[in-house]
């Protein structure tokens, strides 16, 4: 009797493959509900046959081959499907049958096409980012609603709202032409940061190696994959055991993930030989300085500023001027920080007030700096960080050095 397959090897597989098949049946039925819907009951027979037969040899190419014939059987049961068959056939005469039984492979450009269909600049900045969860990231919409802090039902309506939006203003489902590529990529990209930020790591390191492996000559594309290694790199380093955080000076260094930096680097160096450089490329500089140094006091924050003015040059963001002052505050002073940061208009960013705080507090202005960390904890994401700025925390630190 064959071994039952565990059930995180089975979530594992399925979040692997559960984009890359989607994105495979859409492209050849055109239809994104019927493909989500085979792609379910590919995986409904496969939790049953693989418990009684073990894992097939390429687990991904069983799902992609079981799925089709699943959207298939789905079409054959409606008029409108058989229809359909019929114009796939009359389109691809040399082609083998759609219900062909060997098992497919996966098709890398598949999944690079859904991704430019889902961040298209016709649907809205948070139907991107959801579509893409749901459909290229393989959560489900339960899941999807949890990291948008909304009832499932609303976010259930969402989706179906976007994919209506994409059949209605007929968005193609296509990589963008050469000339269109640097504007397209540019949400894409942001989609993927987006989700990085927004507690799914895995998720976002894993759709950045994707569009790094299908869009190796992409600077900035290889750029957010190292800024979003080297970040990562510290994440074990930014808890204690009960929870609280720690700011970035006070990390233990020995507990940052050293393959993931050493990958980071390595990506970055490859990207500056381009001589192209871009904010995620920059971004991911700064934290490779951080790496680099061997303890806080070692931090080489000239050449931190440095590369903030860059980022500034090319990304004149208040987000990014809140950092640059920080990093100026550590050569100069805070209060040289503090005189750039009450300049900004970022009221309702809780970074802001938390970086306000450290450096009031560091001028010796208790009272004030108090206030502004209650501020910082009322706009705080998480409980972690609204705990951490109610007792004062040391917040003083950039977004990419955290």
């Amino acid at each position: 009797m064959p071994k039952e397959p565990d059930q995180a090897a089975i979530g594992r597989i399925f979040r692997e493959e559960a984009g890359r098949t989607v994105a495979t049946l859409i492209r050849v039925f055109g239809d994104i509900d019927l493909a989500e819907d085979a792609v379910q009951d590919a995986f409904a027979i496969a939790v049953r046959k693989w418990t009684d037969h073990g894992l097939p040899p390429n687990p991904g190419g069983w799902i992609t081959t079981t799925a089709r014939t699943c959207a298939i059987d789905r079409l054959r049961r409606q008029a409108r499907g058989r229809q359909l068959l019929g114009q796939i056939a009359a389109l691809a005469p040399g082609q083998a049958d759609p219900a062909d039984p060997e098992e497919v492979g996966p098709v890398p450009d598949d999944r690079l096409q859904l991704i430019f269909t889902c961040c298209h600049p016709a649907l809205s900045p948070e139907a991107q980012v959801a579509l893409t969860l749901r459909l290229l990231g393989g959560l489900s919409t339960t899941e999807v609603a949890q990291a948008f802090l909304v009832a499932e039902p609303t976010m259930a309506q969402r989706l179906v709202r976007a994919k209506r939006k994409i059949t209605a203003a007929r968005i193609p489902y296509r990589v963008p032409d050469e000339h269109e590529l640097p504007d397209r990529l540019r949400p894409v990209l942001a989609v993927v940061y987006l989700l990085y930020t927004t507690n799914l790591p895995a998720e976002a390191i894993r759709l950045a190696r994707i569009l790094a492996t299908l869009l190796p000559d992409e600077p900035e594309v290889a750029g957010l994959l190292a800024l979003l290694l080297l970040t990562e790199s510290r994440r074990a380093a930014r808890t204690r055991p009960d929870g609280t955080l720690v700011v970035l000076a006070e990390q233990n260094r020995r507990h940052w993930d050293r393959a993931l930096i050493d990958e980071g680097q390595a990506i970055l160096r490859t990207c500056l030989r381009r001589n192209q450089p871009g904010p995620y490329q920059l971004q991911a500089a700064i934290n490779a300085v951080h790496a680099d140094a061997p303890t806080a006091d070692h931090t080489d924050w000239p050449q931190i500023l440095t590369l903030y003015n860059h980022l500034l040059a090319i990304a004149p963001t208040p987000v990014v001027a809140l950092n640059r002052a920080i990093a100026l505050g550590e050569i100069h002073g805070p209060a040289a920080a503090l005189t750039l940061v009450d300049q900004l208009d970022l009221d309702s960013y809780y970074a802001y007030h938390a970086t306000r705080a450290d450096l009031l507090h560091r001028l010796g202005h208790t009272s004030q700096a108090t206030t502004a960390y209650q501020r910082a904890a009322a706009l705080a994401p998480t409980p972690a960080e609204r705990d951490f700025l109610r007792h004062g925390g040391r917040a003083g630190q950039s977004r990419d050095g955290r």
